[in-house]
């Protein structure tokens, strides 16, 4: 295992594989590109698959997720795991059974959550793609302090057939590139029907890549208000940063225009109870029988099924998994269902809803991806609320299964990236990567590189 700074749980490649795969990216081509995965995307070889915890330490996976053989058919080599928050639990890679990940800008700061490996692994260029899961905006949070782009499919776009559950009505494979071009590229390899996995639609998949025509004439993009009216506020120069994005679009051809929706401020509260709800019920398999770890017996214990039950969850789960698994049993229990986790799957209808009417006249939304730029370690960690509204930009277009993407857009006075969000309708990836590109050709600051 490497060091626990490092997003990296393998080898990492030479500098010559990645210039030879760049030459291959630029082609639309996955031939012999090195590819990170999270480690909560199983593999069959030979490395494990934890996701970051003590309960999964010895696993290793008999298959490859389907994410995984859809990158090696296409001619990736997938070189190593990457950390990430236990069971993918977490905005900063603080929740991790296998330590922290370090922000390439600065390592004295996060790099996100969950996906935070996989956003440093491709931010330090020591791979030119990797893979993560976005649940509530696990990719596209930590694209945005890592400064790469992280893109978040329409959920059904891509199977999640090897994807250890976390919530199975959020959960999505997505995409960590340098470039909106290699986004492009991967997502046209890894989306399409799984017959492995029945939350995966079959609908056709466009060539996305020639959707990348540089222009976003004709298209009307929506500013969100409720986005900037947030507790606590956006920092300064992420406001200033959405400011010229709004000018960019305007003079690549596209109309900018106002746009409410007014469930925004429930996303969150949304969002904390659907979400534990789902992983106390994925996570119940981890009893120490069945599935996980085990707490040892030896020839004199005395305990009961239940005892050995408490303990191995005790021990194999941190503190935030055991946290997210009370509040969802809590939601879930007799007497609290209604008033909980049913009353919060009516609003997350209405946020969606909010959605559907607001795309009835825009085509995108433009939001920050983040209310900051990264944070530093431990700033958050004892106030879990507050790390909860890390998310609070990228969580509502997760309730909604909307395809999203985070670009950079800039560094703020401590040379901290910033990332902005767009926003598309089901099913439009190819709008939503076209006006990302044609934004990104605007500027130069997806070819930044962190310090070394």
């Amino acid at each position: 295992m490497a060091d626990a700074a490092s997003p990296y749980l393998g080898t990492v490649p030479k500098p010559a594989d990645i210039g030879v795969a760049r030459k291959a990216l630029d082609q639309g081509s996955l031939q012999s590109v090195p590819v990170a995965m999270k480690d909560i995307i199983v593999t069959a070889d030979g490395r494990k698959s934890t996701a970051a915890s003590k309960m999964l330490a010895p696993y290793g996976s008999p298959y490859d997720a389907t994410v995984v053989r859809k990158m090696l058919k296409a001619g990736a080599e997938v070189v190593g795991k990457t950390n990430l928050d236990e069971f993918a639990m977490g905005a900063s890679t603080e929740n991790s059974a296998l330590g922290k990940t370090v922000n390439p800008w600065d390592p004295e700061r996060v790099p996100g959550g969950s996906s935070g490996g996989s956003a440093a692994a491709v931010a330090s260029r020591s791979v030119p793609v990797a893979l993560g899961t976005d649940t509530g905006g696990s990719v596209r949070q930590p694209a945005a302090f890592c400064g790469v782009v992280g893109l978040k499919p329409t959920y059904g776009r891509v199977s999640r057939y090897g994807l250890i559950a976390m919530a199975s009505s959020l959960d999505q494979a997505g995409t960590f590139t340098t470039t909106v071009a290699d986004a492009a590229t991967v997502l046209g390899t890894i989306a399409g029907p799984d017959p492995l996995d029945a939350t995966s639609v079959d609908r056709e998949v466009p060539d996305y890549r020639k959707a990348l025509t540089g222009d976003v004439k004709g298209l009307t993009v929506g500013i969100p208000k409720e986005y900037f009216e947030v507790e606590g506020g956006v920092q300064l120069e992420i406001g200033e940063a959405i400011e010229q994005a709004k000018g960019d679009l305007r003079k690549a051809g596209a109309k900018v225009v106002d746009v409410s929706l007014p469930h925004t401020k429930y996303a969150v509260s949304v969002y904390y109870l659907v979400m534990p709800a789902e992983a106390s019920s994925n996570l119940a398999r981890y009893d120490g029988i069945r599935y996980g770890h085990s707490v040892e017996r030896d020839a004199d214990w005395q305990g009961s099924l239940e005892d050995v039950y408490f303990q191995s969850r005790a021990q194999g789960f941190g503190p935030e998994v055991q946290r997210r698994i009370m509040l969802g049993t809590y939601a879930l229990s007799a007497g609290y269902y209604d008033a909980y986790y049913k009353k919060a799957m009516q609003v997350r209808t209405l946020v969606t809803r909010d959605f559907e009417q607001a795309f009835e006249k825009v085509d995108l939304l433009l939001t920050p991806t983040t209310p900051t730029t990264a944070f530093k370690f431990e700033e958050k960690a004892d106030d879990p609320l507050a790390m909860y509204l890390a998310d609070i930009f990228t969580v509502p277009a997760s309730l909604a299964g909307l395809p999203a993407v985070s670009v950079p857009a800039g560094f703020d006075k401590q040379n901290l990236p910033i990332g902005l969000q767009l926003i598309g309708k089901h099913w439009g990836e190819a709008t939503v990567l076209r006006a990302a590109h044609a934004y990104e050709q605007r500027h130069d600051w997806h070819t930044k590189e962190p310090p070394r």
